[in-house]
């Protein structure tokens, strides 16, 4: 195959996916990873993708590295965020257990809870204030204070989490990828969300569509570990995984 035609192929599959690995673009043109590497290489430079580590993404798909404050990220999305927070709230039973991440769309969801018997366990200054005006009990994990994203990390942290066994988790995440699973931006933030899910029997994602095929640069889990609660589907390929549910 001629390097025009791999170049084609490339794009046409990187628009598709959103986000790929040598690996796939290797097995999809039978060809060596350094031939690879080199037309990601040679794509980058005229412009019509983004090489990573690994791989690449679309030129509208960046690979974020910092976080955005709640404030900002609160507002954005907020039609789907809310229909997904109604819809994760009616999950929530008698005397769950339930551990609740950092983050706008897992905020929304406190707004709309209705079991009264449920207890929470938070690693967000904001939401276990919005939770004890509610009524609800609520233990606050210990350990270091972010102040763009007004979560709890580190070491502290994650020994605290430990102690606990949550029949359910809700998680909030900056990117859903099939070959690179649920990711966030922050290292720290990354080894809650993991230490947590590993201590809940039961984890949902909530993630707007904006989500969807996105990557940042920290992966916490694999995409198929949890049930991922979304809207429509943007990308058909996506609706072959039984994990992710379509809220109307």
């Amino acid at each position: 195959m001629l390097a025009e035609e791999r170049f084609r192929e490339i794009q046409k599959y990187v628009e598709s996916h959103g986000t790929v690995t040598v690996q796939e673009l290797t097995d999809l043109l039978n060809t060596s990873e350094s031939t690879v590497r080199r037309d990601l290489t040679e794509l980058h430079k005229r412009g019509t993708l983004i090489k990573v580590h690994g791989g690449a993404t679309t030129v509208g798909t960046s690979v974020r590295t910092r976080d955005e404050e709640l404030s900002v990220r609160r507002d954005r999305n907020t039609e789907e965020k809310h229909k997904i927070a109604v819809y994760a709230a009616e999950l929530i039973e008698a005397d769950d257990f339930v551990y609740l991440d950092a983050g706008s769309s897992v905020d929304l969801l406190i707004d709309e809870l209705n079991e009264e018997s449920a207890v929470f366990v938070t690693n967000a200054i904001g939401h276990a204030q919005k939770l004890l005006k509610k009524g609800y009990e609520v233990l606050l994990i210990g350990g270091k204070l972010k102040g763009v994203t007004e979560a709890i990390v580190g070491a502290e942290a994650l020994e605290s989490l430990n102690r606990y066994n949550f029949t359910k988790g809700f998680f909030g995440t900056n990117g859903v990828h099939p070959q690179r699973g649920l990711t966030t931006p922050d290292s720290e933030e990354a080894l809650v969300k993991k230490k947590a899910m590993e201590r809940c029997a039961q984890c949902f994602v909530l993630a707007d569509s904006s989500k969807i095929g996105q990557v940042t640069s920290i992966t916490f889990s694999d995409m198929k570990e949890s049930e991922i609660l979304t809207t429509e589907l943007k990308d058909s390929s996506y609706k072959k995984y039984k994990n992710i549910v379509e809220v109307k």
